[in-house]
């Protein structure tokens, strides 16, 4: 075939979507395999609260470090600009 050829043909997504059959993905094919013997249990679609981290901080704690850094830049560059030369 020539490069010709190459340029005159058209593939886009309605020419793709319009195949008789699709084959499924490698990662589709390998858990059904899997599946097929051994099927995976239910899985709750969020993790349970009493499992979280206890180790976390509350909201307010991070608030008062993010304002606190913001307090002392702003008080270290008044410093600078306050100073005499």
């Amino acid at each position: 075939m020539s490069e010709r050829d190459d340029e005159e043909r058209e593939f886009d997504l309605t020419w793709a979507d319009g195949a008789e059959h699709k084959e499924p993905s490698a990662r589709a094919r390998m858990l059904a395999a899997r599946w097929k013997d051994n099927p995976p249990g239910p899985v709750p679609f969020r993790a349970d609260p009493e499992h979280r981290g206890s180790s976390r901080r509350s909201s307010w704690v991070s608030t008062v470090v993010v304002l606190g850094c913001v307090v002392a830049v702003i008080v270290l560059l008044g410093y600078i600009n306050s100073r005499p030369y």
